[in-house]
């Protein structure tokens, strides 16, 4: 076989063996993206990190403060828990009553608080379709369309998270974020 040849022949294979691949890739690869669908998503990243991080931290170190002018570990989770709980009931249309976060007593309460303002959060977007996703509804900072309170809620716990790990490190306790990574 001469030189021009045997390179066609590559070419030919190699570009069957592309397409091929290509072709399995964007089969595989949904037509249309949801916003809602993603914004779900980003917020189940969420949960599982947040709740996961409760759990990691022992019990006697719920009271822990850096410093004392900042909430302690447990009021971080109580604060994500009001905060969840009002722009969740946006989504829904229902409004919960602003009140003060509830006191971050013990582990088992903070975690118990918290995984209700999840089950509120779960509930919500469920509703949430891509042809109800820009109703508007809420009064200052919670007026926008459902997928912004959905997007609001998931930067909160976002940061609010980034707090949870510094707490951690300061206690020799690897993030759940990073330890789900199989990092140190």
């Amino acid at each position: 076989m001469n030189g021009v040849l045997k390179l066609a022949l590559v070419a030919a294979v190699l570009t069957i063996g592309v397409n091929g691949v290509v072709g399995q890739q964007m089969a595989a690869a949904p037509a249309k993206v949801s916003l809602a669908g993603e914004a779900i998503a980003a917020y189940t990243q969420t949960k599982t990190v947040i709740l996961a991080a409760a759990e990691a931290m022992p019990a006697e170190n719920f009271s822990f403060k850096p410093t004392p002018e900042i909430r302690s570990y447990g009021e971080l989770f109580t604060h994500v828990a009001q905060a969840q709980t009002r722009l969740c009931g946006a989504v829904s249309g229902t409004p919960a009553d602003p009140g003060t976060a509830p006191a971050a007593v013990s582990k088992d309460e903070v975690i118990a608080a918290l995984k209700k303002s999840f089950d509120v959060c779960d509930a919500a977007y469920a509703t949430v379709t891509e042809a109800n996703e820009t109703e508007v509804s809420g009064t200052g900072f919670l007026h926008g369309s459902k997928l912004a309170q959905m997007q609001k809620n998931v930067a909160h716990n976002n940061e609010m998270y980034g707090q949870m790990v510094v707490y951690l490190r300061l206690k020799g306790i690897v993030p759940p974020s990073t330890a789900l990574r199989n990092k140190k």
